[in-house]
């Protein structure tokens, strides 16, 4: 047996007082945050430890009686999170923590405890919990939970957190589960060239494509308010504080771009799952997607060329969330015994997948991949291509375990 660790998102049902306190609580624990940052930064490292940091909570909390509004375990749980974002760094994971300001953070309140929640699910469609100095609050029961009965000491929901988004509160809760160890998946391997014009393109011919995230009227909403925001933003003085008109803008704004990507996660769910059941090994190539969308704007004394349209391209990658869709994959292959296979992705669109020869002028254009080897000449489309060699690539991976490269896993 397995113990599986996930993470279940629902959308909560507040009333506008229980909303009023939940975001008394989510500025409480940003405040707190900035207040451990500067308290961390500004010690010498000799004295920084996480009981000290313990106390200064502690007394802060004695204080300021405003930062009263997050309860005792949530400020224990900011501390932990803090301190997990420093060792994170010290791993090379991550950046070091930084200032969360007002407006370019998410509201997120802890429920570390799962015995606190107290979760009841009250018909088909609805649950309730227990969250400390709100009260009890409804949630959306979308998929079953370890709660009640079906509670144990292996399968269980062991705390929460909340989270505010464009479209109002939802809690995601920590569920751990029980489960057996998946038997080797027997499918085949297949080669998956991630790109923007065909989203997924695999190594056996077929695509998996999706639609504009936003209907064209959606679009044209989100076109005029981005306009009157520019207009607004430039009507004001500088240090001028925001018009509610304008900070309404912005949140119709998020509320639009929060629907597209609800619709993409949808989309992304949906296909590696679909993937994750017919394939038992995936390759994708290990791209620093990170290092791929950033800006070509340059340096005063050395300024970039095609700034704008490097400028769209990142902008096109973002929107497919390549590293979302490999992360999904990840998961959803291990836990119906497959694998995930990384394979560098140097020439991967330039080599041909039927003979192995790099040609110039192999690939046409951005569609159409024809061998120039005079004693090949294989066309296919160029993502297929790409696709074909990743295939290639993977099959041949080795693990720990041995050759992957057959009979499963």
């Amino acid at each position: 047996m397995l113990k599986r660790r996930r993470g279940h998102k629902a959308r909560l049902c507040l009333t506008p007082a229980q909303a009023a306190m939940a975001e008394e609580q989510g500025h409480a624990a940003r405040a707190l945050w900035n207040l451990v940052h500067d308290w961390w930064t500004m010690l010498p490292r000799e004295r920084r430890s996480l009981a000290a940091a313990d106390e200064a909570i502690r007394q802060g909390r004695k204080d300021l009686p405003w930062l009263g509004a997050l309860p005792a375990q949530a400020a224990q749980a900011v501390l932990k999170t803090y301190f997990q974002a420093w060792k994170n760094c010290w791993g090379g994971r991550a950046q070091a923590p930084q200032f969360k300001g007002r407006f370019r953070c998410r509201m997120a309140i802890d429920i570390p405890q799962g015995r606190d929640l107290q979760i009841v699910r009250l018909n088909r469609r609805w649950g309730r919990m227990w969250v400390p100095k709100v009260g009890h609050v409804r949630f959306r029961w979308t998929r079953d939970l370890p709660v009640g009965r079906h509670a144990d000491g292996a399968s269980r929901v062991s705390g929460a957190r909340l989270v505010k988004e464009a479209d109002g509160w939802h809690v995601v809760f920590r569920v751990q589960r029980e489960v057996p160890e998946p038997e080797p998946h027997p499918g085949p391997t297949v080669g998956i060239d991630r790109g923007i014009t065909r989203p997924l393109a695999l190594s056996d011919g077929t695509f998996r494509d999706h639609g504009p995230w936003l209907t064209e009227g959606e679009a044209k909403r989100l076109r005029r308010l981005e306009k009157t925001k520019d207009r607004r933003r430039h009507a004001r003085e500088p240090g001028e504080k925001d018009s509610r008109r304008l900070t309404r803008t912005y949140d119709q704004i998020a509320q639009l771009r929060a629907t597209a990507k609800r619709r993409a996660v949808d989309w992304q769910h949906k296909t590696t799952t679909e993937i994750a059941e017919t394939f038992a090994r995936v390759g994708v190539e290990d791209l620093a997607v990170t290092s791929m969308v950033k800006s070509a704007r340059g340096t005063v004394e050395a300024p970039g060329r095609h700034v704008r349209q490097k400028a769209g391209l990142n902008r096109a990658i973002a929107e497919e969330a390549w590293g979302r869709t490999v992360t999904m994959l990840e998961y959803k292959t291990t836990d119906r015994g497959g694998i995930v296979v990384k394979v560098p992705s140097a020439n991967t669109s330039r080599r041909c997948s039927a003979c192995g020869v790099i040609t110039p002028g192999s690939r046409e254009n951005q569609a159409r991949f024809v061998c120039k080897n005079p004693g090949c000449r294989f066309e296919a489309n160029a993502d297929t291509n790409a696709g074909r060699n990743i295939e290639h690539a993977a099959g041949q991976a080795v693990s720990g375990r041995g050759d992957l490269g057959t009979a499963g896993l």
